[in-house]
Order: C-alpha cells, then sequence, then structure tokens
C-alpha cells in the first residue's frame, strides 16, 4: 500500500462513523498492519468538556450583545464549542430560541409605519416650484425609512454576520442551517422557517462564485481531500482506490468549489468523463478500461455531481459549477466540439 492509500485507510478509520463515513470504511482497502489507532476529537469538533443548554444559550446570547473584539471571539469560540456538545434535542431548543427571543422588534415596526402613513406626502407641483423649502418635507420620509430598515433586521442577523467572519463560522453556520432543515422536516414551525430563510439568503451572499475557487481534483491532492470526494459522492459510490484512481485519471477530470473559510474541503464537485463518443450506459461511463487517449475524445460526459454541505441545500452552487466547467473543458480542450452531456442525458 502506498503512503496515499495508508494515509486515507487511517483518517477513515479515525473518523466517527456517519452514513457518509461507513461508506469510506467499506472500501476495500488491502489489509492494514496497524495495531491500532489513537482516537481523535470527532468531527464537528466538539469539545472533551460538554456544556449544559444554559450555558450555551449564554455563550449564544454574548456573542450577539457584547462588542469588544477580545470577548466577543472567546463568546463565539464557546458558543460553537458548546453547539456541538450538545444533543439534538436541545439544538431544537436552542434554535427555536434564536428564532423566537432574537426576532425582529414587531411593536417598534408597527410604530414606524404608523407614523409612516401619518405623513403627508408633498405634492409633486410643490416641490418643483418651492425648490429646497419643499424638498426639506421629505426629511421626515427618510428617517423612519432609515430607521424601518433597521428595525425589519432580526437581532440574530448580528449572530450570522459574526460567525461568517469567525475562524470556522461559515462550517459552523452550514451545521447549524442542516439542523434546521432537520428540523423543519419533522416539523413546519414558521419561526423557525424565518430562521433558515434569512440564514439562506445570507449564505447565498457569502457563497457567490466570485468568492469561490474553482480546483480541479487529482490524484497529488491531499488524501484529507480525496477522502472527502469518496464519502461524499452521491451518485455512483466510489467502490476502492482503484476506482478513485480511475475516475482522477487519464480522460476523467474533477472540479470542485473550494471556499477559504473551508479550506481542503469541495463544497461541491462534479465528474466529468472525455469520450469519443456520446456514453450510452453508465456502465461505460465507469468501466471504460482502458479509457480512450484524451486526444481522441470529441465529448464530455457530466455524469456525476454531489454537494458535501447538507447545510448548503438550495443555494444552486451546481448551476454556476457546471458552467464555469463547461468554460474550462472548453478552453483548455477546444478540439472537442460534441455538446456537453449531463448526467440525466445517459440512459442507465
Amino acid at each position: 500500500m502506498n503512503k496515499k492509500a495508508l494515509s486515507i485507510l487511517m483518517r477513515t478509520k479515525m473518523r466517527s462513523l456517519s452514513p457518509a463515513t461507513n461508506r469510506i470504511n467499506q472500501m476495500q482497502f488491502p489489509p492494514s498492519d496497524d495495531k491500532g489507532s489513537s482516537s481523535s476529537s470527532s468531527q464537528d469538533g466538539s469539545s472533551n468538556h460538554p456544556r449544559n443548554f444554559e450555558q450555551v444559550q449564554e455563550s449564544m446570547h454574548s456573542a450577539i450583545s457584547m462588542n469588544k473584539t477580545e470577548i466577543l471571539d472567546a463568546a463565539l469560540d464557546d458558543f460553537s464549542e458548546g453547539y456541538y456538545d450538545l444533543p439534538n434535542e436541545n439544538r431544537r431548543t436552542l434554535l427555536l430560541t434564536l428564532a423566537r427571543e432574537y426576532d425582529l422588534n414587531r411593536s417598534q415596526v408597527r410604530e414606524l409605519m404608523k407614523q409612516y402613513l401619518g405623513l403627508e406626502l408633498p405634492r409633486s407641483d410643490n416641490i418643483v416650484d418651492n425648490g429646497h423649502e419643499e424638498e426639506g418635507s421629505f426629511s421626515a420620509f427618510y428617517r423612519i425609512e432609515r430607521n424601518l430598515r433597521h428595525s425589519l433586521k432580526p437581532m440574530y442577523e448580528v449572530l450570522f454576520e459574526r460567525l461568517n467572519t469567525h475562524p470556522g463560522g461559515l462550517r459552523f453556520l452550514s451545521i447549524m442551517r442542516s439542523d434546521i432543515l432537520s428540523f423543519l422536516a419533522e416539523e413546519n414551525i414558521a419561526s423557525l422557517r424565518a430562521l433558515d430563510s434569512y440564514l439562506k439568503e445570507k449564505l447565498i451572499t457569502w457563497l457567490s462564485p466570485a468568492n469561490l475557487q474553482l480546483h480541479n481534483v487529482t490524484w497529488d491532492d491531499p488524501a484529507s481531500l480525496l477522502e472527502k470526494i469518496v464519502a461524499y459522492e452521491a451518485v455512483h459510490p466510489i467502490s476502492n482506490l482503484l476506482d478513485l484512481k480511475r475516475r482522477l485519471g487519464v480522460g476523467r477530470r474533477c472540479f470542485g468549489y473550494l471556499h477559504p473559510a473551508i479550506p481542503g474541503e469541495p463544497l461541491i464537485f462534479i465528474e466529468v468523463a472525455l469520450m469519443e463518443n456520446v456514453a450510452q450506459t453508465i456502465q461505460e461511463v465507469l468501466w471504460d478500461d482502458p479509457p480512450i487517449t484524451e486526444s481522441e475524445a470529441t465529448c464530455a460526459l457530466f455524469y456525476s455531481i454531489s454537494s458535501t454541505q447538507p447545510g448548503l441545500s438550495g443555494i444552486n452552487l451546481g448551476k454556476f459549477l457546471i458552467k464555469r466547467v463547461i468554460d474550462v473543458v472548453r478552453k483548455d480542450m477546444p478540439r472537442i466540439s460534441v455538446s456537453f452531456y449531463r448526467v440525466d442525458a445517459v440512459q442507465f
């Protein structure tokens, strides 16, 4: 076993078991000679000193209300680490608390709306005739509109914004939204739905294509990254190291979107097969042995696209990734003139 295969094997043994990582551990690796491995902290970063619910709730409040940088960083760390320690039921309670107690102040919004509706709109002809004097009558409108914009922002926006700029915060927000979606699947709670909608809008902004890096995944990448490809391949599971190496070898491409805040882990990735003719079955793509030389390829088949972050569901990164990869493949291989085919164009 080479060093890369050994590294992947050791990492998969050390990780906590989940449906995705179970798939890795079931891969057909050669027998290992190691006598055991030391335990590691869980993937989500939980600490060795679990916090109770009240402590986590207090740290969440501090993360929202405090402004001093040194104290704020510690509060954000305490909150995220404490959240990981909580069981699902307590996470649900905490998220409901965040959604309900840190929502916008509707009494203030209603009062501002009453003030706004009570203003008399100046006549347009008076504005033209009197110029600056009548223009000043709009100052009350501008003031209330500014206050309304501020009042329509929920308090939990502060937490989202601060976590986004905090080390590890973007990954944490993705995990938090994954929990929200899971709880909403069990029960459609209006306040939790509003929390999800607001967080989703923020993630769409922070994960715009301009903030993402396109990475061509190869066999030479770190084992930790290749492990993610194996774990999260959702369309056509990777059965063993030979299968993985084939998908990253001659006549194949794998591209992923990376974000600087989540280094070494593609948020979403797509697999491409360069072929002489359009495949009629997926078996032709997965078991084309040996693959044709790339100089003979006339078409590129996009046969699998997978997301690694359940919390980014609905962000629609796949559309942007497909467009970007099409541009890259066409630029690198202009000889390929056949239309690009996605996986749903293949007859299974």
